[in-house]
């Protein structure tokens, strides 16, 4: 009997590994892992669907697209790994996902602000605040890996957005509400000390489109937008670790 992705109908990858302070590894050992499975599934009609982030496309601070192509520079390589098996063969497609993924069970970017702000004492924005953020459910994202899974096309982007651009300033107000705590801007020169390693993703403004997926696969995010999923006590109920 087979085992793994031997023999598996088709393969979604959704894992990572979170370390942000010592992320180049954690990227090659994604970049190992998307070239292992898609090893397995060559020369057949198996679909492989790959994670990536709305965040490593090139174009920010305008609605970024599912044609826009990824930042070369950065160390996570999941979607250029994942087309170059579409040009071999493979039926390699890829999910971009925004920021926040969100719903009850995250332990994602909003938990740690949650975390940040409980512990600093303000909840706290970078700059004016109106960078954007995309977000999505995260029962509307697995609707997406489905669809993917069974009719994505090789060598396809989509993005799993809900959400296209929603600003952070508007975040840090939901948390400071809920933790009766001041809600205040950081310059520039402040964010690194106080976000830590989340200032590079938070102050950046990466707002994103899904029309084209939405189109292309029939898919129709219809669960809680971010802000008033928020809004709600199990995102407060614990503290998520540094």
């Amino acid at each position: 009997m087979r085992s793994g992705a031997a023999a598996a109908d088709g393969v979604i990858h959704a894992a990572f590994i979170h370390d942000f302070t010592n992320y180049a590894p954690s990227a090659e050992a994604d970049r190992r892992a998307i070239e292992t499975l898609g090893g397995a599934l060559a020369d057949d009609d198996r679909s492989f669907v790959v994670t990536s982030g709305t965040l490593l496309v090139q174009r920010q601070g305008t609605l970024a697209t599912e044609n826009d192509p990824p930042v070369t520079t950065f160390p996570r390589k999941s979607e250029e790994t994942a087309l170059a098996l579409a040009s071999r063969g493979v039926r390699a497609s890829v999910v971009r996902l925004p920021p926040s993924v969100h719903g009850e069970g995250d332990h994602g970017f909003v938990p740690r602000l949650i975390a940040i702000a409980r512990e600093k004492g303000v909840s706290a924005y970078p700059g004016d605040g109106l960078n954007r953020w995309p977000a999505v459910h995260r029962l509307d994202a697995a609707h997406l890996y489905r669809l993917a899974l069974e009719k994505g096309s090789a060598g396809a982007r989509y993005h799993g957005v809900a959400d296209e651009g929603i600003p952070v300033r508007d975040i840090a107000g939901i948390i400071g509400r809920r933790l009766n705590l001041p809600v205040v801007s950081k310059s520039q020169d402040e964010t690194a000390d106080h976000f830590g390693w989340i200032a590079q993703f938070f102050g950046i403004d990466c707002p994103a489109s899904s029309a084209q997926t939405q189109e292309l696969m029939g898919w129709l995010p219809v669960h809680s937008a971010l802000i008033p999923d928020l809004d709600q006590a199990h995102y407060f109920a614990t503290e998520v670790a540094a």
